[in-house]
């Protein structure tokens, strides 16, 4: 769903059968790179490697720089296996390089597990 129009259930459905690229961090901890904003960590993803290409243009690290390291993981494996991992609200944002092609499937439920989702109920948290 994309400025009030559209199939949210589609694009989610599309989102978790979609082989998505993610960076790796170049901070000491590892991991995946991700950003904060609104209290919420998003973990930076990309539908292709020329989506990745924009995003390190973006952050001044363009062909000129080094190579970016990424792992290519299915929307549904990050959300299902790997957010909950990390600690905090964490959502994913797709394409954020591209104005009119970026999303973000943010940490509620129906797109993360309920026990990762900041609008869970309270018996979410005490099912865990």
């Amino acid at each position: 769903m994309r400025g009030g129009t559209g199939h949210p259930g589609r694009l989610l459905g599309e989102f978790r059968r979609t082989a998505l690229l993610v960076p790796l961090s170049t901070d000491d901890d590892g991991g995946l790179m991700s950003g904060w904003q609104g209290g919420v960590r998003w973990i930076y993803a990309f539908t292709d490697e020329e989506a990745l290409a924009r995003f390190a243009d973006a952050r001044g690290a363009g062909a000129e720089s080094r190579e970016w390291e990424y792992l290519s993981i299915l929307g549904a494996r990050l959300v299902d296996a790997v957010i909950p991992t990390v600690d905090g609200p964490t959502g994913v944002a797709v394409d954020v390089a591209d104005e009119d092609g970026s999303m973000l499937f943010p940490p509620v439920v129906g797109i993360v597990p309920d026990a990762c989702a900041v609008d869970a109920g309270p018996d979410v948290a005490e099912a865990v």
